[in-house]
């Protein structure tokens, strides 16, 4: 196989972490453990950014100068976006739209694939169903998607399905709640997270998405390994190990 790269620019739900943040994990880490060898996973997600902030701070510029041709970008904002509390992230629909183009143009201008995901699901539950996170942000993606004619990796819809469907209590070990003393290196004190995601969480939304990736006709998807036994695994690794 070639050799090929992954981009990515998204927040703190698909950002990697030092391991004194353990067991806190970012989908873009366990991203790693669904391609071969000869793929450059180059993960620029960052913590707290939104479309609005991510480009202020010139971290889309800083992916352009690296961009090369044949690269694949995968976009995935929307949870700070959102933030009406932080005017520093918070992006109205109108603009988190044109944000969402000019991503696409800075790829397509390097000769990359531009892949747009809707915002991962947060673990927010009602009458026993998961309740949609983001809605007008996913909605927002999904037209930008097909007016720009990009790949879509509806991940909001994808994620929820599975939560849905495993439940508030069986999902609860996706995400990060644990208690005080339990003698994580991250967390000293007790922690109830719906947002962010466990070691075992980030595997499976990432196994999500390199499922999606290898249903696309982009060149990226002959890559994706139809074998992921390192983002099925049942008991955590301690870290982004990819030993199954």
């Amino acid at each position: 196989m070639p050799p090929a790269r992954i981009f990515i620019a998204s927040d703190s739900t698909a950002q990697d972490y030092r391991p004194d943040k353990y067991p806190l994990s970012g989908w873009g880490s366990m991203l790693r453990c669904a391609v071969g060898p000869e793929v450059t996973v180059v993960n620029r997600a960052i913590g707290g950014r939104s479309t609005k902030s991510f480009m202020a701070e010139g971290r889309l510029d800083a992916i352009a100068q690296d961009l090369k041709p044949g690269d694949t970008l995968l976009i995935q904002f929307g949870h700070n976006d959102a933030n009406q509390a932080k005017p520093e992230r918070y992006t109205p629909i109108p603009d988190y739209e044109a944000n969402l183009k000019h991503f696409i143009a800075v790829a397509r201008a390097a000769k990359a694939r531009p892949v747009l995901l809707t915002p991962v699901t947060r673990r927010a539950f009602k009458d026993g169903h998961v309740v949609p996170s983001f809605p007008t942000y996913s909605d927002a993606a999904r037209r930008v998607a097909k007016q720009e004619h990009v790949p879509l990796i509806d991940l909001a819809a994808l994620s929820e399905h599975w939560i849905d469907g495993i439940g508030l209590d069986g999902s609860r070990i996706y995400y990060l709640h644990y208690a005080k003393g339990e003698g994580l290196p991250g967390y000293t004190e007790a922690v109830d997270d719906d947002t962010h995601f466990s070691e075992l969480g980030a595997r499976r939304i990432a196994d999500l998405i390199a499922d999606a990736l290898a249903k696309t006709h982009l060149p990226i998807a002959r890559h994706i390994l139809k074998d992921r036994p390192a983002l099925a695994r049942t008991t955590p690794a301690g870290g982004p190990s990819c030993a199954s």
